[in-house]
């Protein structure tokens, strides 16, 4: 997740407009970036991922600001549908967690208590739905998540916040989830619950959430509506839900800055993978 700045030169200040969903490596780097290969953005938009900003890591590619793609998962077949709810979408990834009912297990490591309360306070919402998936977090033994620091400063107008990836064809959810700790990202003082709301976000795309405005993210983050169809991958409307903007969705790709957790219509997407 990332915050996008606004530099107001005459006061020497800067002003946070809003949150939004990145993926970066876990330290700026003043090089040019890797050039991604032809190949390699076909193997991304046919698996139904914006190839707009793609960006290289040691790790596999990054897509639509927050998500990591492995060269093994572009590799894979695509074959089932994705989720959909409303215009501006929500959707799931070509594979979930199994071997229901599951407690996943979180760990925090490294980072202070803000990050630590903000855990407990996503695995509390989840935890409240009553789903066949539940989270706890845990202090010794190895997790399925853990959730540890890096610290990058702002680029290009933007600052991130969190990253995450998505599950494995094996049915395991995908295991880190990195927090930013540069003062800039969160303050000196962080919000438990805007923190909480980061890691909640995360944790989706950990599970098998895609973005909610995958299809128009100009739907949260504003400008130039991106709209690539969805790669070939189908969508599957869910009935009961809106056919409108799904306003305020847990895993819309821009955030309100701060606190933010599941609407009327997320509950129902995750009822729908994980009763």
């Amino acid at each position: 997740m990332k915050k996008q700045v606004l530099s107001v030169i005459c006061c020497l200040a800067v002003a946070f407009m809003f949150a939004s969903c990145s993926n970066k490596s876990d330290e700026q780097k003043a090089v040019t970036p890797d050039p991604i290969s032809a190949d390699v953005l076909a193997q991304i938009k046919a698996n139904g991922f914006i190839t707009d900003n793609v960006v290289k890591t040691e790790d596999g590619y990054l897509v639509e600001g927050d998500i990591l793609l492995t060269a093994d998962q572009l590799k894979e077949k695509v074959s089932s549908p994705t989720l959909r709810i409303a215009n501006d979408e929500q959707y799931r990834t070509n594979y979930l967690v199994t071997a229901l009912p599951r407690v996943i297990t979180i760990k925090v490591t490294n980072l202070g208590s803000a990050f630590i309360a903000g855990a407990d306070t996503a695995i509390a919402r989840y935890n409240r739905l009553g789903l066949r998936i539940t989270f706890k977090r845990i202090t010794s033994g190895t997790p399925n998540i853990t959730i540890k620091g890096f610290n990058q400063g702002p680029s290009g107008g933007y600052i991130t916040l969190g990253s995450s990836g998505f599950p494995t064809s094996s049915g395991n959810p995908y295991s880190t989830v990195k927090m930013n700790t540069n003062p800039a990202a969160y303050g000196s003082n962080p919000n438990v619950l805007y923190v909480g709301s980061v890691i909640q976000h995360e944790v989706g795309h950990c599970i098998g959430m895609r973005h909610t405005d995958y299809m128009n993210r100009a739907y949260s983050c504003g400008g130039s509506a991106i709209n690539e169809g969805n790669g070939g991958v189908g969508a599957v409307w869910i009935p009961g839900t809106p056919t409108g903007p799904d306003a305020n969705s847990w895993m819309l790709a821009c955030s309100n800055g701060g606190n933010r957790t599941f609407n009327a219509n997320d509950i129902i997407a995750l009822k729908y993978l994980y009763h």
